[in-house]
């Protein structure tokens, strides 16, 4: 007898066409790795901004690392604290073209050697070398710990750094009586071409980003640097506070955000996937949702849900539809309307072209009511308007 499924492949909905992040435009910061992120954002359905807001020093290049290796050859570190993973490698990589490397591995071999974390153990011992220890939880915050109950007093430390400096783990060594030797790896730079930086700080000084991401602390202070450059420092701290949702990959990332008052959010795991996966809860949660003429619209930032259909939406009729999303129910006129679009001038003819597209965009009809001689609205379900009219 054969075998059949009691399945029914009809009772199973249908797989919306789109990602979670459809209809949101993100900003990416990142130089190193902006490729994966780029990648993990567009699968979800995002548009993206790429801007880096820095640019790694070449290792060939970097004379402070060349410095940093050498006087640590001739002065032997006591202990070296791995930070990551690529930054270890690229370390290794660069001394051995500059004809240094092996005598930097037999320092390294005679040094108590701290890996933080998995990756780090890894590219430690793929260049022959065994860590002393590691912590489990990959905080480095445990390996300062460590540090300092063993007692460093009078010890050499030598800490590979990332392109960031650590706040806190430096000082705290050096008050402990430490020798701290800082071995700058992948130092960063502001990007040699400032305008795809000027772009997305434009776009965010407007609110024309629903979110940005950043991967690094330096990356957060070149972006702000370079915003009071041009006098669009209070104007992106204002839209980083309120429409432009911060996202860093770490807490440390988001320090120089914290000190500007932008509450920005980071997963609990610091890794691209688990930034990426927070987008994806945040911006939907962010998003405008309305009952209006017995249907369900969800407004994002470059397009609208119309009954679970993504309707990409002009930014001339966006600017139009949020205005009438902020009081949903009520009539907005024309002479207000005029004020949001973009470029309209003085024509009030102008609102009513770009409601035709946007209401052409929308695709579903009595989304949006004229009010004759008075304006347009968003005509709320009945039942819902004073719960609406109550988030206004």
């Amino acid at each position: 007898m054969p075998l059949t499924s009691t399945a029914s492949t009809a009772s199973v909905p249908d797989e919306p066409a789109y990602g979670p992040l459809a209809g949101f435009t993100v900003g990416v910061t990142a130089a190193r790795r902006a490729d994966d992120l780029i990648a993990l954002l567009r699968r979800r359905g995002a548009a993206v901004l790429h801007a880096p807001a820095l640019r790694i020093v070449p290792l060939a290049d970097d004379g402070e690392l060349m410095a940093a290796t050498e006087e640590l050859i001739d002065c032997p570190p006591d202990a070296v604290v791995a930070t990551t993973a690529i930054g270890f490698r690229g370390w290794i990589e660069a001394a051995e073209g500059w004809g240094i490397g092996e005598g930097l591995l037999e320092r390294l071999r005679t040094a108590e050697l701290l890996a933080r974390g998995p990756k780090v153990k890894g590219a430690v011992r793929a260049a022959g070398l065994v860590e002393a220890w590691s912590p489990g939880s990959e905080s480095l915050a445990e390996v300062l710990d460590r540090l300092l109950a063993d007692g460093v007093a009078g010890r050499r430390i030598a800490l590979q750094l990332h392109g960031e400096p650590l706040p806190g783990f430096v000082e705290a060594l050096r008050a402990a009586g430490a020798d701290v030797v800082a071995v700058p790896v992948y130092r960063w730079m502001p990007p040699r071409d400032l305008a795809p930086l000027d772009r997305l700080l434009d776009a965010v000084a407007v609110g024309a980003l629903d979110a940005v991401s950043f991967t690094s602390a330096p990356a957060v202070a070149s972006m702000l640097a370079r915003a009071a450059q041009r006098g669009l420092r209070e104007a992106v701290v204002e839209a980083l506070r309120g429409p432009v949702l911060g996202a860093c990959v770490g807490p440390v990332t988001a320090l120089p955000l914290q000190a500007e008052g932008i509450l920005a959010v980071a997963p609990q795991r610091f890794r691209l996937g688990p930034l990426v996966q927070l987008l994806c809860q945040e911006l939907p949660a962010r998003a405008r949702a309305l009952p209006v003429a017995g249907h369900r619209m969800e407004i994002r930032g470059h397009a609208v849900l119309v009954d679970g259909a993504l309707r990409p939406v002009p930014p001339a009729g966006m600017a139009l539809l949020t205005a009438l999303a902020r009081r949903p129910g009520w009539v907005v006129s024309r002479a207000e309307l005029l004020g949001v679009l973009p470029g309209a001038g003085s024509d009030e003819h102008a609102v009513e072209s770009a409601m035709a597209r946007l209401r052409a965009a929308l695709g579903a009809p009595g989304l949006i009511q004229t009010v004759v001689k008075r304006g347009y609205r968003l005509p709320l379900d009945a039942g819902d308007r004073s719960r609406a009219e109550g988030a206004v």
